[in-house]
């Protein structure tokens, strides 16, 4: 649990009494690589912070799979959409690794921020950071060519690059993985 109130404080700050409040909402939860944190359909029950893994965010378009985020250790895990209001999601949140994390639930948030004095900020920087990032990637697949996505790709995910496979990395950009390969050579050996 320590990681989960080392994370938090370098977001908000904890009295002693507020991180043993914590500890008890949050409780620890593994999923197995390949299993899923959040399946289209269901409502999204929980927020959840990683504290070792790694997830994808995916959705389904015509029996095809389009991964439009990555999260890591230190990142909050949720899809906002189906959580806030309480209704089904249509993404899915799946492990790439063996995931580690810490899972508060609708109501322990609320709880969370009823007696912590500065949750609610903590609710809307966590919502915040997601809701940007999602924003960006979006509009990118609007305006930017697959090279510059790739780009992306490297800067914003630069410490798990490696930890992803390239099948999920062409996916993200929006291209068969192929064309990454061409993309990929043509960045290392230009002309």
């Amino acid at each position: 649990m320590e990681f989960l109130i080392d994370r938090i404080n370098q977001i908000i700050s904890l009295s002693e009494q507020e991180a043993q409040l914590l500890k008890q909402l949050f409780t620890e939860k593994r999923i197995k690589k390949g299993e899923h944190f959040l399946r289209e359909g269901q409502v999204c029950h929980s927020v959840a912070l990683i504290s070792v893994g790694l997830v994808r965010y995916y959705i389904n378009e015509d029996g095809q799979e389009g991964t439009y985020y990555f999260s890591r250790e230190g990142d909050f895990v949720c899809d906002y959409e189906s959580f806030l209001p309480q209704t089904p999601s249509s993404k899915n949140i799946q492990a790439l690794e063996d995931t580690s994390l810490y899972v508060v639930s609708y109501a322990g948030l609320q709880q969370l921020y009823q007696s912590v004095k500065q949750g609610e900020r903590l609710g809307r920087l966590g919502i915040e950071q997601v809701f940007v990032t999602v924003l960006q990637q979006l509009a990118s697949f609007y305006k930017d060519s697959p090279e510059v996505r790739y780009q992306r790709f490297l800067h914003t995910f630069a410490a798990i690059s490696q930890r992803v496979s390239q099948y999920y990395i062409a996916s993200y950009v929006g291209i068969k993985p192929q064309s990454l390969s061409r993309i990929r050579k043509r960045q290392t050996h230009p002309h």
